[in-house]
């Protein structure tokens, strides 16, 4: 029997960051630019989160998806969510099976039974298929007439939403947004990448996405993250930071009494220390600084901030109360 062998923190966080750059390096051979979508991505997937990405067709979100699946080497599925959309659909169901003259029920697992789930267009589907994936996406597991089946390991949901058609969509219900991790924008290529973009795809050599790491490496990573030291007064630092988004909080700035009917909820702050210390090791630091959370502070928290009447009649966007909330913790 062979005895485990302690690695220094030191060697921890090279090794981290070694392996973090690899699977980097291989997605972005397919994704030009969206760098910081990328890590904001790999981030969310180390630290077992989901994420929803929000823009506008034809920016690369279903390509992304595609591949870091590849990069991972884990097992992908799409599905393309529509308002006929069904939860059995998703989730699988109990068909009749005969064998041998006897006829009894089978389950027939649904494609959310892989690694990777692509929830393309995931806001086209009414709230009760949309329901279908909380399960999954808290416990890991799936429950169909009364049998509970769990999903392999690693297990995320990325989701992808338009933000621009609103005919023939339905608005995620505050309970799912809570479950993802981070939400992020991709913004449009400027002249440089979009020149490269037609560059990679406008010839006859395709780019190739390389295997960088496995769900094994990915859950090693997490359990790596999950050792990384946070001093009380950063720690403070965070918890200040997400009970200031709440109005009924005595030090909640102007803006936040103002526009904001319900802030943030615990689940941010275990996602704000996740990312954060996820952050530190990709700094090659052992630690978490204030700096780790400020920088994450809008990804983890953007969708789970409730805007009042005068905030959603008036614009007000999320960039705008979480970063005048950090401005008051300088």
């Amino acid at each position: 029997m062979t005895q485990a062998v302690d690695t220094s923190p030191a060697e921890s966080v090279e090794h981290f960051a070694k392996r973090f750059e690899q699977i980097r390096e291989q997605v972005s051979r397919y994704i030009v630019g969206q760098r910081q979508t990328i890590d904001h991505v790999l981030i969310a997937i180390i630290c077992g989160g989901h994420v929803l990405l929000e823009g506008v067709p034809g920016l690369g979100k279903t390509a992304l998806v595609h591949a870091i699946a590849h990069a991972l080497d884990l097992r992908f599925r799409r599905v393309q969510f529509t308002p006929d959309l069904l939860p059995a659909d998703i989730v699988g169901s109990n068909i009749i099976t005969e064998r041998d003259g006897a006829k009894s029920f089978a389950f027939q697992p649904g494609p959310v039974f892989c690694n990777i789930l692509l929830a393309d267009e995931i806001n086209r589907a009414t709230p009760k298929t949309q329901s279908a994936l909380l399960e999954t996406m808290q416990e890991k597991a799936v429950t169909v007439a009364g049998q509970t089946h769990r999903l392999d390991e690693p297990f995320f949901v990325l989701a992808t939403q338009n933000p621009i058609e609103q005919d023939g969509t339905y608005r995620l219900p505050e309970a799912q947004l809570d479950r993802f991790f981070f939400k992020l924008h991709l913004e449009l290529p400027d002249h440089d990448e979009l020149a490269l973009i037609l560059e990679r795809t406008g010839g006859l050599d395709l780019p190739r996405v390389e295997q960088a790491a496995t769900g094994q490496d990915i859950l090693a990573m997490g359990r790596t993250l999950r050792q990384v030291a946070i001093e009380q007064r950063v720690q403070d630092h965070l918890i200040h930071l997400v009970r200031r988004t709440h109005p009924t909080s005595g030090q909640a700035p102007e803006v936040v009494r103002k526009y904001v009917r319900h802030g943030a909820s615990p689940r941010a702050a275990q996602t704000l220390l996740a990312a954060a210390r996820a952050r530190a090791l990709l700094e090659g630091r052992f630690h978490v600084a204030r700096a780790d959370i400020d920088a994450l502070a809008l990804p983890a928290l953007r969708h789970r901030l409730i805007f009042s009447f005068e905030g959603e009649a008036e614009g007000i966007t999320a960039e705008r109360i979480v970063s005048q909330v950090i401005e008051t913790l300088a």
